[in-house]
């Protein structure tokens, strides 16, 4: 009988040396594997580092835009800072104010298509629960409330020239409702508080306007003419440039308010300037009163842009006794020359603001 012995000896060796090599090889695969694992994780961290800094710049910009904002509607009041008969107050309309006051001139609302359509229910709440908390205080302190509405509540109007009895042609679900909607609601509660609880209220529909310290990029026509011309940069007109419109200098916007406000008419009244240019004009005319050369660049049309407008103020002149008095060009050569301070004062600050595009249509660009 053979002794099996040597032969488990031999084969427990061999057992012994193959354990140890795959022991091996599963130390090199574990010190690899950890290394790749280390290395990715570097990886993934680094580029989770960059996404996370990417995403605090992206919601840190529009807060460094909102302090720049501050900054400026500060600076266009600072010549009033201390006057006995001037107070200062940052408060949110859609929060309930509790002053004692004789007059609320209710302007609050974002009004160029930009900024009403970035944050449309913030849009849709100043201009329905700030109106209504307006209309309370004035309710609980016995004073009158002008509301500074718009001549977006007739929309892309099928009437033309708009007078008030026009009840307007407005898209109740596009982009511009928020503020076409939101005003024409603003009216609506105005006159209700007007019948219900005898609340003095008077309604200005405030047709374009501009002048100085007005914001620079807030995407309205005037100012991002005057400063792509400024700055040399292509006018952007949206469509044809065959839409029409009616620019009344702010002075004069002013003087009517107070009017509207101090008289005793209680309907809506229209505040603007009847002298009506197409969009193409008024570019050509800012270029000219600039100096510039800039090229005409056409962009695709933005959405429910009105293609006409132009106010009847009849009611306006026969009853306030108002109409504009600043001639356009006198109006705009002021405005040029303030968004030329503006410029070197934000170079100055190293900031240079641009003009917001308009929401558009899908189309191709050409150039003029």
């Amino acid at each position: 009988m053979v002794s099996k012995g040597p032969v488990l000896r031999l084969l427990t060796a061999i057992n012994r040396r193959r354990m140890k090599l795959l022991v091996g090889l599963a130390f090199v695969a574990y010190v690899a594997s950890v290394w790749g694992n280390f290395i990715n994780m570097r990886s993934l961290q680094e580029n989770g580092d960059q996404k996370v800094d990417s995403k605090i710049e992206e919601a840190v910009a529009p807060l460094r835009e909102k302090i720049k904002d501050l900054e400026k509607r500060k600076r266009n009041v600072e010549h009033w800072i201390g006057h006995e008969n001037f107070e200062l107050i940052n408060h949110d309309v859609v929060e309930p104010l509790y002053i004692e006051v004789d007059q609320i001139y209710h302007l609050a609302s974002p009004a160029s298509p930009p900024n009403y359509m970035y944050n449309p229910i913030k849009t849709l709440k100043t201009n329905t629960i700030g109106t209504l908390n307006m209309l309370g205080l004035a309710k609980r302190v016995g004073a009158r409330l002008l509301l500074a509405s718009t001549s977006e509540v007739y929309g892309d109007p099928e009437v033309h020239p708009q007078n008030e009895d026009y009840w307007g042609h407005v898209n109740p679900i596009g982009p511009r409702a928020c503020y076409d909607e939101g005003k024409r609601v603003a009216e609506t509660m105005c006159y209700a508080y007007m019948k219900q609880e005898g609340v003095e209220v008077r309604v200005a529909r405030i047709f374009n306007t501009f002048g100085p310290r007005m914001h620079m990029n807030d995407g309205r026509v005037v100012s991002n003419f005057i400063l792509q011309a400024l700055q040399g940069e292509p006018l952007t007109v949206y469509g044809p440039g065959t839409q029409t419109r009616a620019f009344q200098y702010v002075s004069d916007l002013v003087n009517g308010l107070v009017a509207l406000m101090n008289s005793n008419v209680s309907s809506p009244v229209n505040l603007g300037n009847p002298e009506e240019h197409t969009i193409l004009e008024f570019a050509q005319l800012i270029k000219k009163l600039v100096g510039s050369g800039s090229e005409i660049q056409f962009l695709s049309e933005a959405q429910d842009d009105p293609q006409k407008r132009k106010p009847d103020i009849r009611k306006a002149k026969l009853l306030l006794g108002w109409e504009p008095v600043v001639p356009l060009e006198e109006g705009l050569n002021k405005a040029i020359h303030y968004f030329r301070k503006e410029l070197e004062y934000q170079a100055n600050n190293q900031y240079i603001p641009k003009p917001k595009p308009a929401r558009m249509k899908k189309g191709r660009t050409r150039h003029n």
